[in-house]
């Protein structure tokens, strides 16, 4: 039966273990710019032991950034910056793909020019970003409500994730994982919550799900289905979203990306952020709906790695907060080391300290 220290074959290529590194947001680009930095670089390339690194959340466009110090991918600059990342990654041995992001509605009209954030519709809702006080320090604030996208704006939108695609590419990735979860744009017009259009991108489950379905053909179509994943997070109740009712829709999503022959499914289970716990049952349907390689994430233990492995319902486990403090966190896991503490107090924005200080086994 596959365990975490066995390799797993992608479409694209073949993992050296099935310990994935999660997306986890640091905040740490370079200003201004949005540019990856040598710091970065030294954080990821300690963690290249990982089967695959998903990075961090990565704007594909000035307008779908919400947090200060995220890395970009739309300019020359932040490419030559990652480039430097990959390489890296690629010489201790790694894989990494590059997350294509969206925040939607969760920004502030501070990182825009005094503009709204956008999404599926115009409604209010309760979320915070975090964004530079004036005294150049992080603090949180009440993301207002963002104005909706007009259909002859989708495009452009979808085009933005077609040239961040090629970017990627450029930049040395492996592979690009498009961000469906979370709260984010594509899932606020995946939900009932957030999208109350009545268009063709509103209303009925197949119309929510059309321009995440866009997006996906537009990267598919910069690159080729077996170097795209995509992440989602049906239930999740987090960042203003309230996706109770998101089983459906996660089904339906599985289903299309199955039909397209996707690199891989990133499921973020909504336990860890707000949610209930997903049951065995969905499971069993989501294994039903996509027969291609499962990523699960979401606090995971070993157990329940374990356990989760030898049913079938995954093929590889991705690690978020473990990852943060253990950069060597495969390696702790195959010999049963005890693991790092987190200090959560340093997770988002900083310097070295809480990012690339975090001691790896001796020996």
């Amino acid at each position: 039966m596959p365990n975490l220290t066995h390799r797993l074959a992608l479409p694209a290529f073949t993992t050296r273990n099935r310990v994935f590194m999660a997306p986890l947001t640091r905040m740490r680009a370079a200003q201004p710019g949005d540019v990856p930095t040598d710091l970065m670089r030294e954080y990821y390339t300690q963690r290249a032991g990982a089967g695959l690194i998903v990075t961090e959340g990565t704007q594909i466009s000035p307008g779908g950034k919400g947090y200060h110090a995220t890395p970009g991918i739309h300019s020359e600059e932040q490419v030559a910056g990652w480039r430097r990342i990959t390489d890296a990654v690629h010489e201790a041995g790694g894989r990494i793909a590059l997350q294509l992001w969206h925040v939607g509605r969760i920004t502030h009209p501070a990182v825009h020019g005094g503009e709204p954030g956008v999404s599926a519709s115009a409604l209010p809702f309760e979320g915070t970003t975090r964004i530079q006080g004036p005294d150049g320090n992080l603090i949180s604030v009440d993301a207002p409500t963002p104005r909706a996208l007009a259909i002859d704006e989708l495009p452009r939108v979808a085009d933005d994730y077609h040239r961040a695609t090629l970017n990627a590419r450029a930049a040395g990735f492996d592979m690009v994982e498009i961000h469906g979860a979370n709260g984010y744009l594509l899932q606020q017009f995946m939900s009932t919550s957030s999208n109350h259009r009545e268009d063709q991108y509103g209303g009925s489950l197949d119309n929510r799900a059309r321009f995440p379905l866009e997006v996906v053909d537009a990267v598919v179509d910069a690159w080729d289905p077996a170097h795209v994943g995509m992440r989602i997070s049906p239930m999740i109740k987090a960042r203003g979203l309230d996706d109770s009712d998101g089983l459906e829709m996660g089904l339906y999503i599985a289903g299309e990306l199955n039909r397209r022959e996707l690199g891989y499914l990133h499921l973020a289970e909504p336990d860890w952020d707000g949610g209930p716990a997903l049951d065995d049952d969905f499971r069993i349907k989501l294994r039903e709906a996509y027969d291609g390689v499962i990523i699960a994430a979401g606090n995971y233990t070993p157990d329940k790695s374990a356990r989760i492995l030898r049913a079938g319902w995954a093929d590889a486990i991705a690690f978020g907060r473990l990852f943060i403090a253990n950069p060597d966190l495969p390696r702790r896991l195959a010999v049963g080391s005890p693991f790092n503490e987190l200090r959560p107090e340093v997770i988002s924005g900083g310097g070295a300290t809480g990012y690339t200080d975090y001691p790896s086994l001796i020996g």
